[in-house]
C-alpha cells in the first residue's frame, strides 16, 4: 500500500525544475549591471526548461538543454564565462546524471569544447566509462564531432582582469567571493568583478523520473589540473530515484562533505523529506559560507538552500509556483 500511495503522490505533485548560477559571498549592493543580466538569464533558462518539460522532453534532455544555455552565457562561470587557471588557460568540467538508472557521465580539463555538459552526456551514453579528462576527453570530443572552438573563445577580458588581481594578491578565488580564499597573510585581493558562478539544473517529470547536471570553469587562479566537486558523482552532482541534486560553492568543501549524495542518503536511509535532508547537509555538514544546492524529489518537491551570503537560483513547479532569487 505504501508504494501505491507513493506513486499517487508523484502524480499529484507533478513536474518540477530548479537551476542555479552559483553561490558565494554575493554582496547585497551588487550593482544592477552585474545583477540584472544574470537574473534575466536565469529567467530565460527557466522558461526554456519549463517549455521542454511541457513538450514531454525527458528530465535528462531538460537539464542538458538548460545547462547548455547557461554555459553559453558569459556572465556565469561555465563554458564561455569560465574563469582562468594560474597559467591563464581554461579547464572546464561538467557532469550529468540520470536518476532512474544512475547512469552518469563527467568530464574535466576541457579547453576547446563549447558545451562541456553535452560531452559529459556522450561519455555516459557512448563509452563504458563515467569520467574522461584532459587530452582523452578532448580526443573523444573530436571523435564524436561535438562543437569545439579555439580556446581564446572562452577567455574574456573580465576574466583576464580577475586572474591578474588574484595573482597580484597570491589568492585563489571562488565563485562570487569578493574576499578570496587566503593562501598567506598578505592583505586581501582587490574585489574587482568576481561575480561569476557555477551553473546547474535539476528536473523531475510527472512520472517521478529525475536528472541533474552541473558545469563550471572552477576557481580563479586554480592550479593547472585541479578538479573540483562539479564532475565528482556524489559531491557536486547526484541523482537517484528519490532526488536530483546540483551543488555549488567551494569545491573542496563540497567534496569533503559529499554534499549531493548525503542529501540522497538521508532520504534513503533516514526517511527524511528532500527539504529536511538538504537543510541538514547545508546547516550541519557543509562548512558555513561554502555551499549551496538545488534539489528536486521524485514527488515534485523543490528546495534551494545555501549557507553562503547568496545564491543565484530559480525554480518552477507544475502547480504554478515560480521563484527567482539571490539572497
Amino acid at each position: 500500500m505504501a508504494t501505491v500511495g507513493h506513486e499517487r503522490e508523484k502524480r499529484i505533485m507533478g513536474w518540477a525544475i530548479a537551476l542555479h548560477g552559483g553561490a558565494g559571498d554575493i554582496p547585497k549592493d551588487l550593482p544592477p549591471e552585474l545583477r540584472e543580466p544574470r537574473e534575466a538569464s536565469l529567467r530565460y533558462c527557466l522558461q526554456i526548461g519549463v517549455d521542454a518539460i511541457k513538450a514531454q522532453k525527458s528530465p535528462l534532455d531538460v537539464v542538458e538543454l538548460v545547462v547548455r544555455e547557461l554555459e553559453n552565457n558569459p556572465y556565469f562561470n561555465a563554458g564561455r564565462g569560465s574563469v582562468l587557471t594560474s597559467n591563464g588557460t581554461v579547464e572546464m568540467e561538467a557532469c550529468i546524471m540520470d536518476g532512474n538508472t544512475k547512469n552518469c557521465g563527467a568530464v574535466s580539463g576541457l579547453t576547446t569544447v563549447v558545451n562541456a555538459i553535452s560531452l559529459a552526456r556522450l561519455v555516459m551514453e557512448k563509452t563504458p566509462h563515467i569520467y574522461l579528462a584532459f587530452e582523452g576527453a578532448e580526443a573523444f570530443a573530436r571523435e564524436q564531432g561535438v562543437e569545439t572552438t579555439d580556446s581564446s573563445h572562452f577567455i574574456t577580458p573580465r576574466n583576464i582582469e580577475r586572474l591578474k588581481q588574484a595573482k597580484e594578491a597570491n589568492k585563489v578565488q571562488v565563485d562570487y567571493n569578493t574576499r578570496p580564499i587566503p593562501k598567506d597573510d598578505k592583505t586581501p585581493a582587490p574585489s574587482g568583478d568576481s561575480q561569476l558562478g557555477t551553473v546547474g539544473c535539476v528536473s523531475v517529470d510527472s512520472f517521478g523520473h529525475l536528472a541533474a547536471a552541473t558545469s563550471t570553469g572552477g576557481l580563479v587562479n586554480k592550479m593547472v589540473g585541479r578538479i573540483g566537486d562539479t564532475p565528482i558523482i556524489g559531491a557536486g552532482t547526484y541523482a537517484n530515484k528519490l532526488c536530483a541534486v546540483s551543488a555549488t560553492g567551494q569545491g573542496e568543501a563540497i567534496i569533503r562533505a559529499t554534499v549531493a549524495r548525503d542529501v540522497a542518503a538521508l532520504m534513503e536511509y533516514k526517511g527524511l523529506s528532500l527539504k529536511e535532508a538538504a537543510d541538514y547537509v547545508i546547516e550541519e555538514s557543509a562548512p558555513k559560507g561554502t555551499t549551496g544546492l538545488i534539489g528536486v524529489s521524485a514527488t515534485g518537491e523543490v528546495t534551494m538552500p545555501f549557507n553562503t551570503t547568496g545564491m543565484f537560483r530559480a525554480c518552477a513547479t507544475e502547480d504554478g509556483h515560480t521563484e527567482l532569487a539571490i539572497w
